[in-house]
């Protein structure tokens, strides 16, 4: 794939979208171990503003700050925050209607440089950013011109940064008052995180 159409990214939302209400009550589970027990709520909730704002969308620019908007105005909490933060520095690093490789890598770049302005977990602090961070770093990192493979590396390091998560202690937010009691058991954030990059490369892949 040489190139990233607006078309092709709207399959990508809609897919993250099917694929986190498929897991809702996984996210939430875990989320209970060290958090209020509703990020598989909140997450459904804000996929649903992303999509109902992509959907109207005609151009990468107007569309994902749309969508950035959209998921802050409608739904509450640091999720909604969060991916809101994301897809406005994603807009912000992006336009026209389709993107070649080069300018797929900028977008997503744009993005996690954004999220950093709103949070200062890092790797490590068994958060969300345990999956974003990586596989925006493989993104960047991999050097075919091929969008699918690009797209692929980042849900991959996603899904190993989700992993480690298990073997983390929370060093961040409320979840760090568990201390050793947050060892064993995967990040919310991180697993959804990783299971929306999954679903990116799930829909450029078919």
């Amino acid at each position: 794939m040489n190139e990233l159409t607006i078309g092709t990214f709207k399959l990508m939302i809609r897919n993250a979208s099917l694929r986190i209400k498929e897991r809702e009550s996984e996210f939430s589970e875990l989320d209970a171990v060290i958090g209020d027990g509703d990020h598989g709520t909140a997450m459904v909730a804000a996929m649903n503003a992303i999509v109902e704002a992509a959907e109207k969308g005609t151009e990468f620019k107007t569309m994902l700050n749309d969508m950035g908007f959209n998921v802050m105005m409608q739904t509450s909490g640091s999720t909604s925050t969060l991916l809101g933060a994301f897809l406005l520095g994603m807009s912000d690093h992006s336009a026209g209607t389709s993107l070649d490789a080069g300018a797929v890598k900028e977008m997503f770049a744009g993005g996690l440089k954004n999220i950093q302005t709103q949070t200062q977990a890092k790797k490590g602090d068994k958060t969300m950013m345990d999956a974003l961070i990586p596989a925006v770093e493989a993104m960047q990192e991999t050097q075919s011109e091929d969008i699918a493979r690009i797209i692929d590396a980042g849900a991959k390091a996603a899904q190993t940064g989700a992993g480690s998560t298990i073997a983390l202690k929370a060093n961040f937010g409320r979840a760090r008052n568990y201390g050793e009691r947050s060892i064993g058991f995967a990040d919310s954030g991180a697993t959804s995180w990783a299971c929306m990059f999954s679903a990116f490369a799930e829909a450029v892949n078919n």
